[in-house]
């Protein structure tokens, strides 16, 4: 490549062959080129103004006759005025041809208008519109690079310091759950009644004002502007009825099911104590984001390795002898000494060869290769978490009971005895996921042949297979729960977590429902003060912070913004995950110990004392809990 030092006397930037940057739109050309044009460029003092090509008579003179004394100054620096014309195209150290150009960005950007020569390595299709496009590609994509690195390397340390933020919020969050799981859960409740109450007067405001201007859905007709709804009152009076029967059953609820929305704060609550003893689980999500990444990038390589064609392009003047467009290695450049520009690049994929006859059948191999090990990676972490929060659960004496490394004790004994069951729940899971991706094939491939009623009849097949993955993923949660508990085969224990599921099916709701509403409202804390910190900081609208504490001076501040939002966002479904897997295990185990136990010297109950004052079981009453400890 030429030298790209701007001189003060030579201010533009030329390109000696402008075609080569339509090459560049392939997305592995720009990678080997660090978004470059792969072309030699030279600053010059002026653009062409005509246009010009080397003609074969002239290939044996010197360079200082065709270029220097016909004031063609465009060659590399340094390159001698003896020099043999031939020998400096092959050496590509003059160019070839030039076409009449203007200058723009500190670029010689040749005419819309101009005739592209006609030479080796220059179809006939390429059109000069086509390399200002691909060149001005080049260079809006190399400027935002730069500025997206300049602003990671000016805030990267602020953005750890976010992500770092991020982290404790979320572990303060669970473990204060034990103190305010209670308050909270009111609150959220409280909230939510006072949501839909503002609904209900907000819809009832809404039908009171339409309904006096008379404005009615028999004056509007049937339409597809559905903006136009807005505007009659039966929408808001179908919607204020709606709400309010929301609201209804929301009160209901927490009248009849009080009970049971005390026993699901007190696990949650029980949950967090889990979590403080064992504090080593929450940074386990790192482990499974370690393998799922080994299983993506050996995904990725093996689908990607054997399918490239590579093809050699691109030649100069002297290239006429040269075959173009035929196959290369490479891995192996091409070299030719009469035509020294010569590359080998990425062109299409093959289409001829065992590989590629079988290439679908070998393309489904491999998706399901990758959601079968992924799946498997998901299980592993399910099933540890749940065997080291069941030995928190039914340590008799808490914490003296409990082992003193019940993580890596629970990794060990689910990778020796139960890998092939976790190996068979993800395989039926994958099954399904699969049936999912070949039908979204099959609705692809036929979506412009079909018919509303053929549409319909597929949506109700995407429907049901969506119900059903998700019906399996729950299934197989609970199923990695029991056997990480008793340590039985796959089907026995998601026949039995089922049925136990079934029996106690009120409870499961509204645990689920508490759980869900409480981990929502901790994603929202926490990646909204993460958001609005960083907002505030990198806008620079936190004022006295001193001098050490000053927002950097960025290119687009809201890139750590969106960066900091993000990691915020992950961490908290990391940790949050954990506390979901924790809250589940317990409540598995607490439904086990209600039906295996009565409380007695032979069946002591293994549950704490606030799920026993919640139960109405008084602990003199039971024998068994005497000896027991908080």
């Amino acid at each position: 490549m030429g030298d790209r030092t701007m001189v003060k006397d030579k201010p533009y930037l030329l390109y000696f062959n402008i075609f080569s940057c339509v090459l560049t739109a392939n997305v592995i050309t720009v990678a080997e080129n660090g978004l470059q044009c792969p072309t030699p460029q030279v600053c010059v003092s002026s653009c062409p103004e005509d246009a010009w090509t080397v003609e074969v008579n002239q290939l044996s003179e010197k360079v200082g006759e065709v270029f220097y004394t016909a004031n063609r100054n465009f060659c590399l620096p340094g390159v001698p005025w003896d020099m043999p014309v031939i020998q400096s195209l092959q050496q590509e150290l003059c160019p070839g041809f030039l076409l009449p150009s203007t200058p723009a960005l500190g670029r010689c950007v040749p005419f819309l208008n101009s005739t592209p020569p006609e030479l080796p390595g220059i179809s006939s299709n390429t059109s000069i519109s086509q390399g200002i496009s691909g060149l001005f590609d080049i260079l809006n994509a190399r400027d935002i690079s730069v500025k997206i690195f300049e602003d990671f390397a000016q805030s990267w340390y602020w953005i750890l310091t976010a992500l770092g933020v991020a982290l404790v919020l979320s572990l303060l969050f669970i473990l204060l759950l034990r103190l305010v799981a209670g308050p909270l859960v009111l609150v959220l409740i409280l909230g939510v009644l006072g949501v839909l109450a503002y609904g209900i007067y907000h819809c009832w405001e809404e039908y009171r004002v339409l309904r006096d201007e008379g404005a009615s859905i028999t004056q509007l007709g049937i339409t597809t502007n559905l903006s136009a709804y807005r505007n009659v009152q039966e929408t808001w009076l179908a919607a204020l009825i709606v709400l309010a029967v929301l609201e209804g059953i929301l009160l209901l609820m927490l009248i009849f099911l009080r009970q049971r929305i005390r026993i699901a704060i007190a696990l949650l609550e029980e949950a967090s104590k889990a979590v403080g003893h064992m504090m080593s689980t929450l940074f386990y999500p790192l482990v499974t984001f370690v393998l799922l990444l080994i299983c993506i990038v050996y995904w990725a390589m093996t689908a990607l390795y054997p399918l490239p064609t590579w093809q050699a392009l691109l030649g100069l003047p002297s290239c006429g002898k040269v075959q173009m467009n035929t196959s290369c290695n490479p891995m192996a450049q091409p070299v030719n000494s009469s035509c020294p520009g010569l590359r080998c690049i990425f062109q299409s994929y093959s289409s001829t060869g065992l590989v590629q006859r079988s290439l679908f059948n070998l393309q489904i191999y491999v998706v399901l290769a990758l959601f079968w090990t992924v799946n498997w990676v998901l299980a592993l972490g399910q099933c540890v978490l749940a065997g080291a929060f069941a030995s928190f659960y039914w340590a008799f004496q808490k914490p003296q009971d409990i082992p003193t490394f019940p993580l890596s004790s629970a990794f060990i004994r689910t990778l020796r005895y139960h890998t092939g069951s976790l190996a068979f729940g993800a395989l039926i899971l994958t099954l399904v996921q699969m049936a999912r991706v070949i039908l979204e094939y099959i609705d692809n491939k036929l979506r412009g042949s079909q018919n509303p009623m053929a549409r319909c009849i597929m949506c109700c097949f995407k429907c049901c297979l969506w119900c059903l993955e998700k019906f399996i993923k729950f299934l197989n949660r609970n199923a990695y729960i029991m056997i990480a508990v008793y340590g039985k085969n796959f089907c026995v224990s998601a026949k039995n977590a089922f049925m136990l599921l079934m029996r106690n099916i009120v409870r499961v709701v509204v645990l689920d429902k508490v759980t869900d509403l409480l981990l929502l409202f901790g994603k929202l804390l926490v990646v909204g003060g993460v958001g609005v910190l960083s907002f505030f900081f990198f806008t620079g609208r936190i004022q006295g912070l001193g001098r050490h504490f000053e927002n950097p001076a960025l290119n687009y501040y809201w890139l750590p913004i969106m960066v900091s939002i993000l990691g915020a966002y992950v961490i908290a479904s990391g940790f949050f995950s954990v506390f979901g897997m924790c809250v589940d295990t317990l409540f598995l185990c607490f439904l086990e110990d209600l039906e295996r136990n009565d409380g007695s010297a032979d069946r002591p109950y293994y549950m704490s004392k606030t799920l026993l004052k919640i139960l109405s079981k008084k602990n003199e009453a039971l024998p068994g809990h005497k000896k027991r400890k908080k």
